[in-house]
């Protein structure tokens, strides 16, 4: 009976990490594929765009996260009635932890605001 449960312990467990590691590989492919990330033209809104100024993040920067950020899809709104919102998190080169606000708009994509999920900034001008 041990020797039975010994081999089966064998044959389960590496079932158990390939398929955790398969379904980690499925996720990041959907995460990937939900949203258009080789977008060139982004129209950076002006509260986005005082939101970058203030906390110092750059047009490279955001098209580091909109390649290669993660969805958090508790702060994203897919089926908003005013059109889809993803909110995409990830370190840039600058190890700068960052949460950008994407809207798809036909070819392009919007970005609505930025936020630097380790600093707080004082952006007392921005709406």
């Amino acid at each position: 009976m041990v020797k039975s449960s010994f081999i089966y312990l064998f044959v389960f467990i590496p079932f158990v990490f390939t398929s955790c590691n398969n379904y980690e590989q499925a996720r990041n492919d959907i995460n990937h594929s939900v949203i258009n990330r080789n977008i060139d033209h982004l129209i950076i809104t002006r509260h986005a765009r005082c939101r970058m100024d203030c906390r110092h993040i750059t047009i490279p920067e955001i098209k580091e996260i909109l390649h290669d950020g993660n969805i958090n899809y508790n702060k994203s709104q897919p089926n908003d009635n005013r059109g889809p919102k993803y909110a995409l998190e990830g370190y840039t080169h600058e190890r700068q932890h960052l949460r950008i606000i994407f809207a798809p708009e036909n070819e392009s994509m919007v970005v609505v605001t930025c936020i630097d999920l380790d600093n707080e900034w004082a952006c007392e001008s921005c709406n």
